[in-house]
């Protein structure tokens, strides 16, 4: 008996993966947000959501930071972060109960209320630490009002319920940013401690803050716009505007180095997976592009249009160690070209002195 196969669906969309699979993050999100959520009735169509996020990100709306720069491990050290948030008390401070603290008698207070809770902190260890510091910030150009009223907005939702914390606006740099100090220990016993899905989390609650004060914001991972190396720390980056190479600089360039004089290409099977995954993520796209422009209404095909430059844009598939590996590999064809040069032009100042002496 013949095996009969199954008819093909008439609607292509219902065919097409998901597309929240070029904004999903490699780690576990705490919760689904509203354009990972498929339609039902064809998982490959485009909700509103997130038709509304691809439009963002073709069209490059700019990107939130929500960063981690330290944690604050005794009262000198938590005493030292305020002042320096608040300028030694020359910018207000704004508190989770919505007060303001100006000048240094506020900063004072502060400071000696979060003494006062740090000494009632039985359970900390000795190397716990008694703040979390963050940064939001926003590129150059954004208006300074919108990130404060979104970065109070976001520390309400976030922590107003559990955590003391203190938030300050600095506007002394080009990139409009909060300085949000958030104590560790929460009204429940429990203590703050931020994971990777968390921080993600953050970064898209407050460009939703953002984009509820019209401002064009995301929060992509860098997978979704093309990007396959990650930021290098910033004790890294302190070390090089020192002039010091840092160990993981001078490894690396060791481990490419004998590579290139070797002649030879050490295999990682990461490379394979960041290779894979981006031509997924790209296909991805460009299936979306092609399923919008079968409609055949002006803004799908303009949407297309945009899909398919955004992928034409993409950086080279290019980790942090291929990149190392071309410089190198430049750098000794460059002095192999000028070792020729200085050759050929001794030869030929030999022959003028023949010449000459003839």
């Amino acid at each position: 008996m013949s095996r009969r196969s199954s008819p093909r669906s008439a609607d292509p969309a219902s065919e097409l993966l998901p597309i929240s699979y070029v904004w999903e993050t490699p780690n576990r999100r705490p919760r689904r947000a509203e354009w990972d959520i498929p339609d039902p009735a064809a998982s490959g169509r485009l909700t509103p959501a997130m038709r509304a996020r691809l439009e963002r990100i073709v069209r490059r709306a700019p990107e939130v930071m929500v960063k981690i720069t330290g944690r604050t491990k005794g009262v000198a050290h938590l005493k030292s972060h305020l002042a320096y948030i608040t300028r030694n008390g020359d910018l207000d401070a704004e508190t989770e109960q919505g007060a303001t603290l100006a000048g240094r008698s506020g900063l004072k207070d502060l400071q000696q209320r979060w003494e006062d809770d740090a000494s009632l902190d039985g359970k900390r260890r000795r190397d716990g630490s008694l703040s979390i510091n963050i940064i939001l910030s926003m590129p150059a150009g954004t208006d300074a009002v919108a990130v404060k009223d979104s970065a109070r907005a976001f520390a309400i939702e976030t922590f107003g319920d559990n955590h003391d914390y203190v938030f300050v606006q600095h506007l002394d740099n080009k990139h409009p940013h909060v300085h949000l100090t958030v104590r560790s220990l929460g009204h429940n016993g429990k203590r703050l401690n931020p994971r990777k899905a968390d921080l993600q989390a953050w970064r898209e609650r407050f460009a939703g803050e953002l984009r509820l004060r019209g401002i064009a914001a995301e929060a992509t991972p860098r997978r979704t716009r093309g990007q396959v190396r990650k930021a290098d720390r910033g004790a890294v980056v302190a070390l090089r505007r020192r002039k010091i190479v840092p160990d993981v600089d001078r490894l690396a360039r060791t481990e490419v180095l004998s590579e290139v004089r070797g002649g030879r290409t050490a295999k990682h099977p990461w490379d394979e997976q960041i290779k894979s995954r981006q031509d997924a993520i790209r296909r991805r796209y460009l299936d979306y592009a092609a399923q919008l422009q079968r409609s055949g209404a002006a803004a799908d095909e303009a949407l297309a249009r945009q899909i398919r430059q955004f992928v034409d844009d993409m950086p080279a598939i290019e980790t942090r160690r291929h990149a190392l590996k071309n410089e190198l590999s430049e750098l000794a064809s460059s002095r192999r070209r000028d070792a020729k040069q200085d050759i050929d032009a001794q030869r030929h100042d030999k022959t003028r002195g023949d010449e000459r002496t003839r």
